[in-house]
């Protein structure tokens, strides 16, 4: 019966990452955001200039450096955005970012059990680190193919990609 509850708590776990990817992209897909008036604002503003190669002999400055300029470029971007597109910016990420504690929580304990399944056989350690690369790319595949497949029957052209201007 130990064994029977070590395989139920192992797929179970991984059903609980399965299911909020999978529910995310459904609620992420319907979201509303303006995506053309974020696009005009990232447009409006010009990109941060590089930093100077030279930084990089002091590396942890040049990151610090970087990452100023990327904040910064974010927020005068986020300016450019009308009001609304920002609620709905803001909405969108702030429910990306629950189901990302979801997800992450979920996997925390998917990985638990696949230990607990792991030892109870005293596999090798490559075997769980096998499990969790497989079951974890079956949970992201799972939810790719099933949006995949809703967009085909809705008769949905899958986005397009926009073109990025050179830097």
């Amino acid at each position: 019966m130990h064994t029977i509850i070590l395989w139920v708590g192992f797929l179970g776990g991984w059903l609980l990452v399965a299911g909020p990817i999978y529910q995310a992209a459904l609620e992420l897909r319907d979201e509303e955001v303006d995506r053309e008036a974020i696009g005009r604002a990232h447009e409006s503003v010009p990109e941060p200039r590089p930093i100077s190669p030279w930084w990089w002999l002091l590396p942890p400055v040049a990151y610090l450096k970087i990452r100023r300029d990327r904040t910064e470029y974010q927020r005068v971007v986020f300016d450019a955005m009308p009001i609304e597109t920002r609620r709905q910016f803001l909405g969108f990420l702030n429910k990306a970012t629950g189901w990302l504690f979801v997800a992450g929580g979920a996997a925390l304990i998917a990985l638990k059990e696949t230990w607990e399944l792991v030892e109870r056989y005293e596999w090798p350690i490559w075997v769980w680190i096998v499990l969790v690369v497989v079951m974890a790319a079956g949970s992201v595949v799972n939810t790719a193919v099933r949006m995949a497949n809703t967009g085909r029957q809705l008769g949905e052209q899958p986005p397009q990609r926009p073109e990025r201007r050179p830097r």
